[in-house]
């Protein structure tokens, strides 16, 4: 059958929206008719070549929709079942034996190297996946809110509840406030964070960071990040996200904490982009730092846990979403990079 998708020629090229022949499903894939797919900072960068993927490309990797066909090994789903989309791995490694599959031994190969982005390439009317990065969906979110839960949502959120596992009561600080840092604020309040400060340059993003819960918003051009950071939070964050991909800010990240603090490494730079450190800031205070992919997620388990937070109100993402119609995506994607968007989220039909 035939499927409508975005390619993304060469690097930095523009979408353009072609017509391509999907190939006959193997035993363990899954043809997803997509209803919505999250435009993600991944899909741009990948794009621009930040990150060496094989182009022509189909990109996104933030799709839902409804079943249309399975292959005959598959017994997760059926024709007709909600799901999203989400990233991919072999599922035979140590680490996804140990139930980690965001640190996949062959994740670059799964998802960045493979002919399918993240195993699903969902800038599409039609994507094809496996059975292991599908989830099935309740009926009480719509596609096109569910969608973003694929990467972005389930990255800021379990960043903070599945990866640092922060208590109740200690302090965060989230520098930058996307779609990743703004999930990570509502599942610090979900947490039971009583200090969570906000750190940004878009006064627009502080303010919406406040309304989602963040007890203090700081403007980094208005004032020193780091200082700021510690004096709100007496001396210090006990939990840091940096989700910018900035190496100056990963270090501002690290520099806030306080004793035994640890900062979680989110935002994803070009490739060698390095960063320095102080060693003794990390040695003498017990500090440390952990990177974070897919906010450790095992989809089939964390992602149901987050719609049922979105459908009880404590969790809500769908106000950082702007939809745009597919053929729009072009100016969807210059409305996220120019930061005129947060989420922007592309409905397919």
């Amino acid at each position: 059958m035939s499927a409508t998708v975005a390619v993304t020629e060469s690097k930095g090229a523009p979408f353009a929206l072609r017509e391509v022949e999907l190939p006959d499903l193997a035993p363990d894939e899954v043809r997803v008719r997509v209803a919505a797919s999250g435009i993600c900072h991944t899909d741009l960068i990948c794009r621009d070549q930040w990150y060496p993927v094989p182009l022509p490309q189909v990109l996104g990797h933030e799709g839902a929709g409804t079943v249309e066909a399975v292959g005959p090994a598959v017994t997760k789903v059926a024709p007709g079942d909600r799901v999203g989309m989400t990233f991919d791995s072999c599922g035979r490694c140590a680490t996804c034996q140990q139930g980690r599959p965001a640190y996949c031994h062959a994740f670059f190969e799964h998802n960045f190297a493979s002919k399918r982005f993240f195993g699903q390439s969902s800038f599409a009317t039609h994507s094809v996946a496996r059975e292991r990065n599908v989830v099935r969906l309740d009926a009480c979110i719509p596609l096109e809110v569910a969608a973003p839960f694929g990467c972005g949502i389930q990255t800021g959120a379990g960043a903070v509840l599945n990866s640092l596992r922060v208590p109740a009561g200690s302090s965060l600080a989230v520098f930058g406030s996307g779609t990743v840092g703004l999930s990570a604020v509502l599942a610090g309040v979900v947490a039971g964070c009583t200090t969570i400060v906000a750190v940004d340059v878009l006064p627009r993003r502080l303010a919406t960071a406040r309304e989602l819960g963040a007890t203090h918003a700081v403007d980094a051009h208005e004032t020193d990040a780091v200082e700021e950071v510690r004096r709100l939070t007496g001396g210090g964050a006990d939990f840091s996200l940096e989700t910018t991909g900035n190496a100056r800010v990963l270090r501002q990240c690290v520099d806030c904490l306080a004793p035994t603090g640890t900062a979680g490494v989110i935002g994803a730079p070009a490739f060698g982009t390095e960063v320095s450190l102080d060693v003794n800031t990390i040695l003498t205070g017990g500090r440390a730092v952990r990177g974070i992919v897919e906010g450790d997620s095992v989809p089939d388990v964390f992602l149901p846990r987050l719609v049922k937070l979105w459908e009880q109100g404590r969790f809500p993402v769908d106000r950082l979403m702007t939809f745009y119609d597919f053929d729009d995506i072009e100016q969807a994607a210059r409305d996220a990079e120019a930061g005129q968007t947060i989420k922007a989220v592309l409905r397919m039909a």
